[in-house]
């Protein structure tokens, strides 16, 4: 019994190999997925562009971004490994400095969300939520 298991082929895909294998084989099918794959992995990316600034996962999201695109195109594994290389060597780098570094690099960060929240006109929309009107809430966009 186990030759018979032995003597199966390996070089067969299997599970999404298979699936993707099926698709390269029909042009036009094919094409169709590289552009959803390069449509939702732009967009994702850019969402994780967009969050890098705020608490929370934005580099993850750079990074998933990337990784989506790279299933397809080699620019984007040739990005991505640059990018994860780039990454660990500034966390290594920001994680060697002292605390007035941190500090500093937090409360920036706090003050760039801050002014990004008022600049798209957060506080303003949550302040007439409550009930809370001040021209300082407002936006300098003319919305």
């Amino acid at each position: 019994m186990s030759a018979e298991l032995d003597q199966r082929p390996t070089d067969e895909p299997t599970g999404w190999r298979a699936f993707r294998t099926g698709v390269a084989t029909r042009p036009t099918l094919n094409l169709a997925y590289r552009i959803g794959v390069a449509v939702i992995g732009v967009l994702v990316l850019t969402l994780g562009i967009l969050a890098i600034p705020y608490p929370g996962p934005g580099w993850a999201i750079v990074f998933a971004g990337l990784g989506i695109l790279a299933t397809e195109f080699a620019w984007a594994r040739r990005a991505l490994t640059w990018l994860r290389d780039r990454y660990r060597q500034g966390m290594a780098w920001y994680s060697s400095r002292g605390m007035a570094m941190r500090a500093t690099a937090a409360i920036a960060t706090v003050l760039l969300v801050v002014a990004t929240l008022w600049v798209l006109g957060t506080y303003a929309l949550v302040g007439g939520w409550i009930g809370v009107e001040s021209e300082w809430l407002r936006s300098p966009l003319a919305w």
